[in-house]
């Protein structure tokens, strides 16, 4: 099931992302750090939705309270919800 979270905080304005018994598959971030978010993408796709918000929930960006990552888990736990 295909699913878009519209980003708050950070510099990127939007993900969207699979998720497929319960796996995370093809996160794109609209904006923000290629490098990173390309990393973020490359490096959750194919783990538990569960797993990816254990990981990366609270993780902060410089002075911002919130980050790229931290988005990405709080998108997964809103969509875990909407199930």
């Amino acid at each position: 099931m295909s699913h878009s979270y519209k980003t708050q905080g950070v510099c990127s304005r939007n993900i969207s992302f699979d998720i497929r018994d319960g796996r995370v598959y093809d996160v794109r971030f609209d904006g923000g750090c290629n490098g990173n978010t390309q990393g973020i993408s490359g490096l959750v796709d194919g783990m538990t939705v569960d797993e990816v918000i254990r990981r990366l929930s609270g993780i902060r960006c410089g002075y911002k309270g919130t980050s790229c990552p931290d988005q990405l888990a709080k998108a997964l736990e809103k969509a875990k919800q909407e199930v």
